[in-house]
């Protein structure tokens, strides 16, 4: 019988890729996003079913996740990968846009992998893999909100993966590095206007873009890629790893956060973000 997996935010990106990865792979694939309409990224494979889910929305979670279990009998994987980017210097980002911000990145996969444990411990089985940013690890200049909804993210991942490993479900993160190829950087712009322009930030915020942009030159072309092919790992090596980076960019900032001394890290991270702490 073949695997399920069920993907959040399918319309484009990460999630669109991976579903058309896992259905080439011979799983069935619940396919979910806010608009069902936008469903030109995924190929027409009869094993993607697709079905509305909006992560803010507890109706149409418990209806989504109902609709693949009658599909195909069982649900193997979830992969939380629903989530946007939030940029600008912290004071001039508004209430109500973190609040926006949280709720999707993290409340939102919270309340799907909630909707989804009762059909997992009733299996004694299951994978739950939440799709972070090297910025879950990571505090970046200009995204302050952002990287505070993957720690806490990746927190909850790694407090989640103790309390369910008893019952047999696993707890994985992906943490992937810039990916241009997805339009993620696009949306960003749409996603984050309403910021209040406070000019005293305006010569950081143009080093910053200057930096931002270099990064993005030298991302891993085959990004997309790399982080499908770590997802689809994720769900199928059936080991205790928590953590994947699949992209090459992000790693050495990664390993200097994880194996160095404090002060060593911020060196190093001073050097590539140029800002002088003293």
């Amino acid at each position: 019988m073949n695997k399920t997996v069920l993907i959040t935010g399918t319309s484009s990106g990460f999630g669109a890729s991976a579903a058309n990865y896992f259905a080439a792979k011979g799983w069935n694939v619940i396919a979910t996003m806010r608009d069902t309409g936008k469903t030109t990224s995924l190929s027409s494979s009869g094993n993607i079913f697709i079905a509305k889910l909006d992560v803010e929305d507890q109706t149409s979670i418990r209806n989504a996740v109902q609709a693949g279990i009658d599909r195909f009998g069982k649900i193997d994987v979830l992969v939380n990968n629903a989530g946007y980017g939030l940029f600008g210097v912290f004071e001039s980002v508004g209430v109500e846009a973190i609040k926006n911000q949280f709720a999707v990145n993290v409340f939102g996969a919270m309340n799907v992998t909630r909707a989804i444990l009762p059909h997992f411990r009733e299996n004694n089985s299951g994978v739950v893999i939440n799709v972070s940013s090297g910025a879950g690890a990571i505090g970046f200049p200009m995204a302050s909100v952002y990287s505070a909804s993957k720690f806490a993210l990746e927190g909850w991942s790694e407090a989640l993966r103790y309390e369910l490993a008893s019952l047999g479900i696993r707890v994985k993160v992906i943490e992937p590095g810039g990916a241009p190829q997805t339009g993620f950087l696009n949306r960003v712009g749409g996603e984050s206007t309403g910021l209040v322009m406070i000019e005293d930030y305006l010569p950081f915020l143009h080093q910053t873009g200057k930096m931002f942009q270099a990064m993005a030159e030298t991302s891993d072309a085959d990004a997309v890629e790399k982080v499908v092919t770590a997802i689809y790992e994720a769900a199928t090596d059936e080991t205790g790893r928590l953590r994947y980076a699949p992209t090459a960019d992000i790693q050495p900032i990664l390993d200097a956060r994880r194996s160095s001394s404090e002060q060593a890290y911020q060196t190093f991270t001073d050097s590539i973000f140029g800002q002088n702490q003293g």
